[in-house]
């Protein structure tokens, strides 16, 4: 733990923090880590969001929804 955490310039706590999955931690930390693991190429999957369909349902749950009032239907006749 001591060798990966000086290998990605950190200290052990914030080490243990990303191992732990904890938000607070910075990305950049996260690719560091990512780095000296020699894992480089999960960068790419965490910015690619074409497989995540969980989180696409989410955001359309959470658009607004288009209401038409009568003034509204009345002005684009």
């Amino acid at each position: 733990m001591a060798l990966m955490s000086e290998r990605a310039g950190i200290s052990r706590t914030t080490l243990s923090k990303v191992e732990k999955g904890d938000p607070s931690v910075a990305l950049g930390i996260y690719a560091s880590v990512l780095f000296v693991l020699g894992m480089t190429e999960r960068l790419g999957e965490l910015a690619d969001s074409s497989n995540d369909l969980t989180g696409r349902r989410l955001e359309e749950e959470n658009l607004p929804q288009r209401i038409r009032t009568a003034s509204n239907r009345e002005s684009t006749e």
